[in-house]
């Protein structure tokens, strides 16, 4: 007669604390999902397979526009869910799968596409590190959320940064960026790549309280930011994300100055 293992067993080991027990059986959706929130998402998730499409086709400043509207609508739906306190476990993966369709693989095909294959191997190394990158900083931010800093550039932010410079490249010179473009835009992939996994601290606009007061001056420069944005949108767009990136590490730098004036 056999023995059962488990059965013979009157002490098993128990299991730690952060390991989540499998279910017996696979569970459904019993009480269904939130429709608002996680259309929202699904916006997001087409314009990022619209990207990927159009850099497989050669339209390059269609599939820099659709990532921009990603990053818009990405904006959105948290925001919206907080609000209509529709928030669910289920919105909060559906989320991460879209971002990394479309901050991870639509800006590295992107990439790709339009400087990075004239490079060979080199080319897709890079656009497998930015989207490799990108997802390894959406998986940190599932199992560790950010609250009033990201820890690492944002990939929407980084994607939003790339998708801006094609967008002004493709609006003002009507050629291809060529190998003397190609390496530095390949320098610039890599770095936006290592600020998503860095440690480096970032302020996050998404713990903004737009319910709260603010001073009127405050008012003054939201609006005057929109009137410059709607001047040349790639343009200042592309600012924006320079800027934005740049503001991690320069904050960085001046945190250690402070601790260490004499720069010991």
């Amino acid at each position: 007669m056999v023995n059962d293992a488990s059965s013979s067993n009157p002490n098993p080991k128990p299991q730690p604390d952060n390991v989540r027990p499998l279910p017996n059986k696979r569970q459904g959706l019993r009480r269904g999902i939130y429709l608002l929130p996680n259309l929202i998402t699904t916006g997001a998730l087409f314009s990022g397979f619209y990207s990927i499409i159009s850099s497989m086709t050669g339209d390059i400043e269609q599939a820099a526009i659709a990532i921009v509207i990603a990053g818009f609508l990405d904006s959105l739906d948290g925001r919206v869910a907080r609000l209509t306190n529709t928030q669910s476990e289920f919105g909060v993966q559906y989320d991460s799968l879209s971002d990394l369709v479309a901050f991870g693989v639509a800006p590295a095909l992107l990439m790709f596409s339009w400087v990075l294959a004239d490079l060979g191997k080199l080319g897709w190394f890079v656009a497998f590190l930015y989207m490799a990158c990108a997802a390894l900083r959406l998986a940190r931010f599932n199992t560790a959320p950010d609250s009033k800093v990201f820890f690492g550039l944002a990939s929407p932010g980084a994607a939003g940064t790339i998708a801006a410079l094609a967008w002004v490249w493709h609006d003002n010179v009507q050629q291809s960026a060529g190998l003397e473009f190609g390496l530095p835009f390949a320098v610039l992939a890599g770095v936006l790549a290592v600020l998503m996994v860095s440690n480096i601290r970032y302020y996050s606009p998404k713990e903004f309280d737009f319910g709260g007061r603010v001073p009127f001056l405050f008012m003054v420069t939201i609006v005057f930011l929109f009137v410059v944005v709607a001047v040349y949108p790639p343009g200042m767009l592309l600012i924006i994300g320079l800027t934005y990136a740049a503001s991690g590490p320069i904050g960085s730098l001046l945190r250690r100055r402070r601790r260490n004036p004499d720069g010991d």
